[in-house]
């Protein structure tokens, strides 16, 4: 069984009846059918999700209400899915290309939900050495990350269809050394104003997607933390080591306080998160052990 708190159950008895803490939600683990690894994952409205195999790049649809999950892009051999987002409103999936585990590849890739097909593809970075890892999409448009060069990039979206990329040069903490592996998730605020990255200093930083300035978030430790998700002030940060630790940030986001932790024992080195609601659909890449004979999405209590 999951656990969040043990959490003493008061009973009063004069009459009144019974009070006690509402029960958690039984977790959930979705299989992603033919997947060989998994690591992205991102939320398409109601319950339904989109997640996708790394290596083989091939992406998921799936709804976490119904626990199911199918092939839903088959997606050409050669190309990898590391970090994904979408534009609900235009039906665009932005893939991060990656890959993980190969110098870097410096590529974007973009899908349409409705027909399926590749619209548009991106060489972000210079393919010796750059890592394209994950993305983010704002109101304006989708941030990508380089994992192993000091900037991000920037796809517009025009009228629907995406538009030439430019690049931010970073500086302050979030720039990290010329070809160390350094900044990994990204999200951002919902007017796009601010994007929130975590570099491997544990760190969680802000940036300014206008100047490329950055700056730490005091008291916020996210070492080990793959996977962002931020709704309003609050923040969870998926860690590798089998955990997700909860956040609330200031309303300037210079500062943030814990606000517990989720463990369960069906998490296997996760790497990124979807919220639904109260719940988060987690994606396992058991990177701990180097491979396994099912991947999943798990779906706990957020």
């Amino acid at each position: 069984m999951r656990k969040i708190f043990a959490v003493p159950v008061v009973v009063l008895s004069l009459g009144l009846g019974l009070v006690a803490p509402a029960a958690a939600a039984p977790t959930r683990v979705i299989v992603l059918p033919g997947a060989t690894s998994a690591e992205a994952i991102t939320a398409a409205g109601g319950g339904t999700f989109y997640a996708a195999d790394v290596l083989g790049g091939d992406i998921y649809r799936g709804d976490v209400r119904r626990g199911t999950a199918e092939l839903f892009i088959d997606v050409p051999a050669g190309f990898q899915t590391v970090g994904m987002d979408l534009d609900a409103r235009h039906g665009l999936l932005f893939v991060a290309g990656g890959p993980v585990f190969a110098g870097g590849q410096g590529k974007a890739y973009v899908y349409s939900t409705r027909t399926r097909a590749l619209v548009a593809s991106y060489d972000l970075g210079n393919p010796r050495t750059s890592l394209i890892n994950d993305v983010t999409l704002t109101p304006d448009g989708a941030w990508f990350t380089d994992s192993l060069q000091p900037r991000l990039y920037f796809v517009p979206v025009i009228h629907g269809v995406p538009g030439p990329v430019r690049t931010l040069e970073l500086s302050g903490p979030a720039a990290g050394p010329l070809g160390d592996f350094f900044i990994n998730d990204i999200t951002s605020t919902p007017s796009g104003r601010t994007l929130l990255v975590a570099p491997v200093t544990g760190q969680l930083c802000t940036i300014n997607p206008v100047t490329g300035e950055s700056a730490v978030v005091d008291k916020v430790d996210v070492a080990g933390a793959d996977g962002l998700v931020l709704e309003g002030r609050r923040l969870w940060a998926v860690h590798f080591n089998n955990r997700i630790t909860r956040w609330r940030l200031s309303d300037d986001l210079s500062r943030g306080w814990p606000d517990g932790e989720i463990t369960d024992p069906n998490f296997a080195a996760p790497l990124a998160a979807a919220k639904f609601g109260n719940r988060l659909a987690v994606v396992n890449s058991h990177l701990d052990t180097g491979t396994s004979p099912t991947y999943e999405v798990v779906v706990v209590d957020a």
